[in-house]
């Protein structure tokens, strides 16, 4: 069958190859490849710049965000021929260290974990897959056309239960968000804002494109503005972070209402520089209460929760995430940015 696959750390290694066709083994279920989302985590590998090929294997198939069909379930599981599923893409270390001994892989410990399609485990970017049955989520079956943006959902889903458990170290009834950054995590970010009640802001420094409308028709607001001028308006109660750009890390550090929380969910590039003032940040951060906290992931909770959180919502508004839909034998336009891209798919199993 084909798969989309990599040498990791070799740029310029991305194609589509024969691989063999999956076996399942015991409580495995087999899964038609309907599409895949293509992320920065992918574009990256991708790159080269990291990535790591299953033992003994030669490439990588790479994919994470996943959706399929199955079609073929064991005996006696709670799946059947035909459901709509999404395969979770980390999986405890072998060890396992204490938080993976307790269902908490997302936050292992000394790094032994695995990931599809990223890190020592085939990914999803094939016409068929295997995945166990306990590390595979069913979907509502009206989100057909959306379900690869499950595995985003589900990192925003653990973002904010990071938030909520920060709250309950006291009295916390937040009234305003503020979302930096209006890509897939932003916009799904703002998604989960508004379905907790909140006032939603959002923060992106684009004016044109499908950003503006997606975040108006959330019934939130759209700020195209400096972070300094938006905090000063807004004095968010929760702050997410979702571009991992350092300047918008130290202004959201600092422009929160007292007693104020930010999720660190953007990852920043290494070897630059910024002048900050970090006795006064110090100073603000003790003096108000406030904290800081970084989230990564998601465990089988957060994808349970991200699936309630995509079949509770709009699904005309997610389909108008999906910016483009390429087969995969035109991979390479997948990879290649569009001014105007929100989420990028990958169609699988023949579907041109």
């Amino acid at each position: 069958m084909r798969a989309l696959t990599v040498i990791p750390h070799e740029q310029g290694s991305l194609a589509v190859t024969d691989v063999p066709d999956p076996q399942p083994g015991d409580g495995d279920l087999l899964v038609d490849g309907v599409a895949i989302g293509v992320c920065g985590t992918d574009k990256e590998i991708a790159a080269g710049d990291y990535g790591w090929k299953p033992p003994g294997a030669d490439r990588l198939v790479i994919g994470h965000e996943s959706l399929g069909r199955v079609r073929a379930a064991p005996d006696g599981s709670d799946f059947a021929p035909g459901d709509l599923v999404v395969g979770v893409v980390r999986r405890p270390d072998p060890v396992p260290c204490g938080a993976c001994a307790h269902g908490q892989f997302d936050m292992c410990r000394n790094g032994r974990y695995t990931e599809r399609g990223i890190k020592e485990l085939a990914g999803y970017a094939s016409d068929a897959w295997c995945v166990e049955q306990d590390f595979a989520v069913k979907l509502d079956p009206r989100l057909a056309d959306v379900g690869m943006l499950l595995e985003p959902t589900s990192v925003v889903a653990k973002a904010w239960e990071q938030v909520e458990k920060v709250g309950q170290r006291a009295w916390f009834e937040p009234r305003t968000a503020l979302v930096t950054g209006a890509g897939p995590i932003g916009l799904l970010t703002a998604l989960l804002a508004v379905q907790r009640g909140l006032e939603t802001h959002v923060l992106d420094r684009v004016t044109q494109g499908p950003k503006p409308q997606l975040i108006q028709d959330l019934g939130a607001t759209y700020h195209a503005d400096s972070v300094d001028a938006v905090t000063a308006r807004v004095k968010p109660d929760i702050v997410i972070e979702a571009t991992g750009v350092g300047e918008l890390v130290f202004a959201a550090m600092a422009g929160t209402s007292p007693y104020g929380i930010v999720c660190l969910t953007g990852v920043s590039p290494a070897g630059r520089t910024l002048e900050v003032d970090a006795g006064t940040l110090n100073r603000d951060i003790v003096l108000e209460n406030d904290a800081v906290v970084g989230s990564v992931n998601a465990n089988l909770g957060h994808y349970q929760s991200a699936a309630d959180a995509l079949a509770g919502a709009d699904v005309e508004w997610l389909k108008r995430l999906i910016s483009r839909r390429v087969p995969l034998a035109r991979f390479a336009e997948a990879f290649a940015s569009q001014p105007d891209d929100v989420k990028v798919v990958i169609t699988l199993g023949g579907v041109e």
